[in-house]
Order: C-alpha cells, then structure tokens, then sequence
C-alpha cells in the first residue's frame, strides 16, 4: 500500500471509494461515483484508482488484530466477475474461467479468497488473489501460495476447508504437511481406496461408518 507522507489534496480516497462499492454493488465505474460525489471528477476518481495499490498484505494488517489468529477454520473459495462484453485481448486479467453461477466457461475475472472464522465466529476474507491468465498457474497452485502466505503471517487454523475444486491430492498432501485438519468435498466419480491394491469410486460405496472412512 503507498504510504502518505504528507497530507493529501486529492478529493477520491479509500474511504469515498468503499462507501460507493457499498452502495452500488451492481454496476460501478469511475463516472458512477463522480455522478454521486458531485465535487469529485471522473479523472480524480481514475487517478486515484491508477496511484494506490492495496495488497494481500494490506488486507491482512486490516483484520489480523480483529480476530483470533489460533484454531479457527480457513476456508478457500474463487468467484469470476462476469465481464462478457470485454475485450480478453485488450483487457489485463480478463480470462474464461469456469464459473459456479452459470455452471458453464465465461469470460471474466477470477478472484480467489481466503476466510477465516475463529473460535467467535468471527468471519472475514484474510487472503485474495487475481487470477491472471498469462501467468498459466492453476486454481491449485494459486491456493496452495495463498494457504502457504497465511501461515507465514502467523496464522494458525485447526481446519482447512474447500469444495470438490480444491480437493485435489497435491493440496491434500500439502495441507497434512503443516499438521492441519482438513474437510474438502470430493465427486463421486473420485477414485479411492480403503484396502491396498483395491480401487473404486465413491459412489461405488453404499454404507459409510459413521466414525468414517480412511482412504
């Protein structure tokens, strides 16, 4: 985050620019808040968005000493903000990602977060990433740095949890690594084995104990 030494002029901060999101969560653009905040321009409000550069980290420092950082559950979850009237060859970020709203590969930018709920059921968003496309790196990839980022920054979660996106064995390996519980869903065409040398899918199963199912 760019740190202010001095005490500002410009009229578009942080500040007006989290009140406007908040109020306008459908369609939002810099000429939205200069029409809102009728002493603020369309460029003072493109300024402001080109000059700050907020982080992962700057998001952390926000929440860190609002929650409990010991044996509360990290969840991982992405969305894609639909753009499809934008141009992917003009417009950084702007990927086909496939997206759990419309079950299908749209055009968008993909965004994945970390929560956290501690032991207060206190929840908020402690680590994001923006996909970018030309990086090549996947959902997994991605997640396994983010998981990997937070522990760094003194995290300490009991649990991690994801749906069947992230289920994959890699970040399951990953994750028993740092000692962590974990509970991820899996499809039911998933491969498995309970007995050495004997495979089948999930759906294959009829009964589970209930104490569960080492596999």
């Amino acid at each position: 985050m760019r740190v202010i030494t001095k005490p500002t002029t410009a009229k578009c901060n942080i500040q007006a620019y989290i009140r406007y999101l908040l109020s306008e969560p459908v369609r939002t653009s810099c000429t939205g808040l200069s029409d809102v905040l009728l002493n603020i321009s369309h460029d003072s409000v493109n300024r402001f968005l080109l000059r700050e550069n907020y982080r992962p980290e700057d998001l952390w420092t926000e929440v860190s000493e609002k929650i409990d950082l010991n044996n509360g559950v990290l969840s991982v979850d992405d969305m894609v903000i639909d753009k499809p009237y934008s141009n992917a060859e003009k417009t950084d970020l702007i990927g086909f990602f496939y997206s759990g709203k419309h079950h299908c590969v749209v055009k968008g930018v993909n965004v994945i977060t970390l929560y956290y709920t501690d032991q207060h059921d206190v929840s908020v968003p402690i680590n994001f990433r923006i996909i970018d496309p030309d990086e090549g790196k996947t959902k997994n990839e991605h997640f396994r740095e983010m998981l990997q980022q937070v522990l760094s920054w003194g995290l300490q979660p009991s649990w991690v949890t994801g749906d069947c996106w992230y289920s994959s064995i890699e970040n399951l390996k990953f994750i028993r690594k740092y000692n962590l519980g974990m509970l991820f869903a899996i499809e039911n065409n998933r491969i498995i084995s309970s007995e050495r040398g004997s495979y089948c899918q999930v759906q294959a199963i009829d009964c589970w104990d209930e104490s569960g199912v080492q596999v």
